[in-house]
């Protein structure tokens, strides 16, 4: 599904020398790298404060926390996303309140966000799954309404551009209030472990938040504010300093090969391919997922990995059925899209290094199984 080996080979140049630094400096935690990818990504991002963290779930879980978000408080977020969205707002004691997708491009629908709003709704969290941007100039409008936090839950979207109403581009990540991101090795950016990161514009938040990720510490044995043990190591930084200058290059490259998918598929009435929602410049496809119509879309999973073609179903259960999330109060009927894209959706190998052999061997196997 990706090939960073293949990723490697062509930064190592650049990558081995600044992991030797560090570990020559023995500044491991919280270090002068970790500082520089701080400062190179806020500009990168637009964003006045980047705090890079552990791991994407932790960076939600500080974000949920340095909102102050209380026990009881309702948190809305999709039904069709990874565990770790809702995994932290049940860990904190908050409520997940899950939402049904759009069926075009998976993210949070409008319509069932509203609806789920009650006096006891304190945040949205969007996912911007694949690699684009939930609606979020309807998002915004409604937390403004409703006096409610928005959480961006960034870790597939990295480099993606938002585009709103009014033609203002704005990078993923940048428009809520805080938003959280990962730096898992398969991400867009990725490091070679974990990592993660907290966005915001809020200059009391940042202060808040940076307290949480060292033990609630400012000053070294004083503890203002309760936190955890969560800090990206400097090795972890080198990498992704290394990597950040090529980023936009790495999502341009996954577009090329979307649109050599997409128009090696095009004539073949039982695939969907991703919907765009904007300009070229919207879509950073972390995953490229099709939509299998009227053929088994698990025995083309089989089909696949026979032939040793890697790929993947992402989601193949929607959060609501998870035994960790069931709730009575859930109607099926309001999960009408996640139900059927959990028998739909496959996702192909998508990385940098993907070339044109690659691409007509995994296209020609999916059509000759299709078409019999």
């Amino acid at each position: 599904m990706v090939d960073l080996k293949g990723q490697y080979n062509n930064i190592k140049d650049v990558v081995n020398p600044a992991i030797q630094e560090v570990i020559e400096t023995t500044a491991f935690i919280n270090g002068p790298k970790v500082h520089e990818f701080q400062k190179n990504l806020e500009q990168y991002s637009g964003v006045k404060h980047v705090i890079p963290c552990a791991n994407g779930t932790d960076a939600l879980q500080i974000a949920m926390m340095g909102l102050g978000l209380k026990p009881g408080d309702e948190v809305i977020t999709a039904d069709f996303t990874f565990a770790a969205t809702v995994e932290v707002i049940a860990l904190l004691n908050l409520t997940p309140v899950l939402v049904d997708v759009n069926s075009d491009d998976f993210n949070i629908n409008i319509d069932a966000l509203k609806n789920a709003i009650t006096p006891k709704t304190k945040a949205i969290v969007p996912v911007h799954l694949f690699g684009q941007c939930a609606n979020m100039d309807a998002i915004m409008e409604i937390a403004n309404e409703n006096n409610l936090f928005v959480i961006e839950d960034n870790a597939q979207a990295i480099g993606a551009t938002y585009t709103d109403k009014n033609g203002v581009k704005t990078k993923a990540g940048a428009i809520g209030h805080v938003s959280a991101t990962s730096f898992f090795p398969s991400k867009n950016l990725g490091c070679y472990g974990d990592g993660g990161a907290i966005f915001t514009n809020n200059d009391d938040l940042a202060h808040t938040i940076r307290g949480i990720v060292n033990h609630g510490m400012y000053v070294r044995y004083h503890h203002d504010v309760v936190g955890v043990n969560s800090r990206l190591d400097s090795i972890q930084a080198a990498v992704l300093d290394a990597k950040l200058p090529h980023l936009d290059t790495y999502n341009r490259k996954r577009r090329e090969a979307a649109n050599k998918y997409d128009n090696a598929f095009k004539a073949i009435d039982n695939i969907e391919t991703p919907y765009r929602n904007g300009g070229d410049d919207s879509h950073v496809f972390h995953q490229y997922t099709l939509k299998i119509k009227g053929v088994d879309r698990d025995a083309l999973a089989q089909h696949l990995n026979e032939n040793n073609i890697p790929c993947g179903v992402y989601y193949p259960i929607p959060l609501h059925k998870q035994k960790a999330y069931l709730d009575a109060r859930y109607n099926e009927a309001n999960f009408k899209v996640t139900n059927q894209l959990v028998q739909e959706v496959i996702s192909l190998p998508m990385h940098t290094e993907l070339d044109d052999e690659q691409i007509e061997y995994i296209t020609s196997t999916i059509i000759k199984f299709i078409n019999g």
